[in-house]
Formats: C-alpha cells, sequence, structure tokens
C-alpha cells in the first residue's frame, strides 16, 4: 500500500515538473489553443502614419491638460473641506464647496454671521483660490 501510494506522489510531481518545464498549466484544455499573432499586409504609408500619431499626441495632451486642471480642482475643493471640518466654529456638513479653475463657489447655510465669515475667510486663505462666489445663506432660528 505504501509503495502504491508513492507510485501515485512521484507520478504526480513528475507530471507537475513536466508541465512546469513545458510551460503549460498543470490541468490544461488541448482545445485552449493561444491564438497566434496576425500580421499585416501591405505598405505603410509613413506620413499618414506621423499626421496620425500627431492626432493622437494632441488629443492625449488635452485630455491630459483637463485630468490635471480637474485634479487640481479636486485637490483645492479638498483642502477648503479640510480646513472646515478642523475648525470647531463651522459646521462643514452643511457647507458644499466646488472649485472651477481658481473660483470656489461656497453654498448652503450656516449657523450665524460669525460662521458664515469664517468659512469665507477659510476659502480666501486658501492657496490657489483667486476669487469666492458666496451663496451661502444664514439660517434664522
Amino acid at each position: 500500500m505504501k509503495t502504491l501510494l508513492m507510485l501515485v506522489v512521484v507520478a504526480v510531481i513528475g507530471v507537475a515538473a513536466f508541465n512546469y518545464w513545458n510551460g503549460a498549466p498543470l490541468l490544461s484544455n488541448p482545445r485552449d489553443v493561444r491564438p497566434t499573432a496576425v500580421g499585416t499586409g501591405g505598405t505603410v504609408d509613413v506620413n499618414t502614419a506621423r499626421e496620425r500619431g500627431a492626432e493622437v499626441g494632441e488629443k492625449v495632451a488635452v485630455a491630459a491638460a483637463k485630468l490635471r486642471d480637474n485634479a487640481h480642482e479636486a485637490m483645492l475643493t479638498s483642502k477648503i473641506k479640510a480646513k472646515m471640518a478642523l475648525d470647531d466654529t463651522i459646521k462643514a456638513r452643511s457647507i458644499d464647496v466646488t472649485t472651477e479653475a481658481t473660483t470656489v463657489t461656497v453654498s448652503g447655510a450656516v449657523r450665524s454671521v460669525d460662521e458664515h465669515d469664517r468659512a469665507l475667510r477659510l476659502v480666501r486663505e486658501t492657496d490657489g483660490v483667486t476669487h469666492v462666489v458666496d451663496r451661502l445663506k444664514v439660517e434664522s432660528r
């Protein structure tokens, strides 16, 4: 019985080693054949390829600029919201902050004029903000 078990273990290790060195998975399906590379035919027009490459490059540059602008806007918004969240005098959850380029719009409801003024001061003191649109409303109790 021990001999039979040992033979089975050796056979399994042998098959696994063979498949490892052969580059095939242990239990591969022979019908699963990797597709071969497809060649292209015809001639290549170098000028057309350059034009298309320039078009693609221009589109990539435009997309990268948009991504950079969006990341900068998100950074400004996050920085302002973090300042408000850390300030004990401001109820940051009731204030919405949106950024477009370097213009920040602040909207929502605040509890007092002091909270209103403090929120606007935090926005104006943030590096990168050039213009602030105030849409905050003071709640009357």
